[in-house]
């Protein structure tokens, strides 16, 4: 999960809405540009294996397609080690919410609520709110039961935020973070759960409270 193009090919396996695009194994330039004049523009280019906005691209038009996948493809190897790309359609002003999970190999899973963590500046989280201002209360149960459903899914072990882009009424699947993050704080404030020693709990004992 920790691979975005990975984690995207698992989603759509497993029946979990995902942003229209391109996460395929093939990365050389035509599948890329024919697929993004598919999905049609404007298309995002993100580093399947990174975060941050480093390799991520905003692009209008095709002809910028070329040279932004060059682009990209450097700085995703100079910043992750790979230079995997994956294409997703760029919705004009979605919400993006994410979710605090916690699994371990006894079966059991959970979550810390959402932090809704729409307002950045170039693709960086300034602004991290739980719970999220805009969701009502049926739309926000259903995303988090359906998000520990996907991780049970999965068999997720340890602490991880699951994220999602929240468009027009409609969820779709962005990226999965299988590590503690280091906005974890905003979750703990809200839950009362010290999610680091959780994760220790975890790894240390295998079972979470």
């Amino acid at each position: 999960m920790g691979n975005k193009a990975e984690a995207k090919r698992k989603m759509i396996e497993i029946g979990v809405p995902c942003i229209p695009g391109y996460q395929s194994q093939e990365q050389s330039d035509k599948p890329l540009i024919e697929a993004a004049k598919e999905i049609g523009f404007p298309i995002m280019i993100k580093a399947a294996a990174g975060g941050g906005g480093r390799g991520m691209r905003l692009i209008d038009n095709p002809k910028d397609m070329e040279s932004a996948l060059s682009s990209a493809r450097s700085e995703a190897l100079r910043s992750f080690g790979s230079d995997e790309l994956i294409l997703e359609k760029a919705l004009e002003k979605p919400l993006h919410i994410e979710v605090q999970v916690f699994g371990d190999k006894h079966g059991n899973y959970l979550h810390m609520g959402e932090r809704d963590c729409s307002v950045q500046r170039k693709h960086q989280k300034l602004i991290e709110e739980s719970p999220s201002p805009v969701l009502d209360e049926k739309t926000r149960q259903d995303l988090l039961n359906k998000t520990v459903e996907m991780v049970s899914k999965l068999n997720y072990e340890g602490a991880g935020t699951v994220e999602f882009i929240y468009d027009n009424g409609k969820f779709f699947f962005l990226e999965m973070n299988t590590r503690i993050q280091v906005e974890h704080p905003v979750s703990e404030i809200r839950g009362g759960i010290d999610i680091v020693k959780e994760q220790i709990k975890i790894a240390s004992k295998g079972k979470t409270s």
